[in-house]
């Protein structure tokens, strides 16, 4: 009896197994054919959107003790305190955070979003940036990103940090404006550039779209980009905005260049 009793039990283990296999191929059939890979390389991952041991040794979160307005790191037991770029170059926003070194990993996501057409990346790279900006989240606030120019657009076939932004804006229940800001000037690459240099090519290149000035009146701002290194984009934006009488503008990057960058 304990041995039939036994063979029933195995029976009914099997064909629960059996039918959660069953269950899983007929949701996701893909599964049996392109397993899980990790985000940066072909190994082999337990889920998706997932590092392997190797690409998350390389990581390098912009987390503890990080500059109040830009999220880099700083050499103080108190989280908040400006950096020196901060304290040189005062921000014409409230706070900022950034989720990245850009260098390393951090660096290989912002380019492949940017320009390998990775945007199977963003999912990912929203939801950290999700995580790092809950600090920032205001009521009414709405989640805005650095605008491209549309030839630079329709080079591109996308815009980056409106892909991030929608993710964010996904991720933490928030309005999205992807058409707040314009860029009706096209601008130069900005790499090698110093910050003044960046300031005077950036003059008046990013405006508030007309259209929908009246939508950002007294709103609290998120504004997102995939990359910080002077902040001068970022500023030209936010100044736009304070122009138009949003409410406190906060940013939100991927990654935070280094001076050595």
């Amino acid at each position: 009896m304990q041995v039939q009793g036994a063979r029933i039990c195995k029976g009914r283990l099997l064909c629960h197994a059996a039918h959660v296999v069953r269950k899983v191929v007929m949701q996701n059939p893909l599964r049996l054919i392109y397993p899980h890979h990790c985000l940066t390389c072909d190994t082999l991952t337990g889920g998706p959107d997932a590092l392997c041991g190797d690409c998350w040794g390389e990581v390098s979160f912009l987390n503890g003790s990080v500059c109040g307005k830009c999220g880099a790191q700083v050499m103080s037991e108190v989280d908040g305190m400006q950096c020196d770029d901060c304290l040189h170059a005062p921000r014409l926003w409230s706070a900022g955070r950034s989720v990245f070194h850009y260098s390393g990993f951090g660096r290989r996501m912002v380019l492949g979003i940017k320009h390998g057409d990775r945007l199977d990346l963003v999912r990912p790279a929203a939801k950290w940036m999700a995580q790092h900006a809950r600090l920032l989240r205001r009521d009414n606030m709405l989640v805005v990103p650095i605008p491209l120019h549309w030839s630079r657009l329709f080079g591109r076939r996308y815009n980056q940090s409106a892909e991030l932004a929608r993710g964010i804006s996904q991720q933490m229940g928030l309005q999205y404006g992807p058409d707040i800001l314009q860029r009706p000037k096209r601008t130069p690459m900005l790499e090698g550039k110093t910050r003044d240099d960046r300031l005077n090519i950036l003059s008046g290149a990013i405006t508030v779209n007309p259209k929908r000035a009246l939508n950002i009146v007294q709103r609290p701002i998120l504004l997102v980009d995939d990359v910080m290194t002077t902040g001068a984009t970022l500023a030209e934006a936010a100044n736009a905005l304070a122009s138009s009488r949003a409410g406190e503008v906060f940013v939100i990057t991927l990654a935070r260049a280094g001076k050595d960058t």
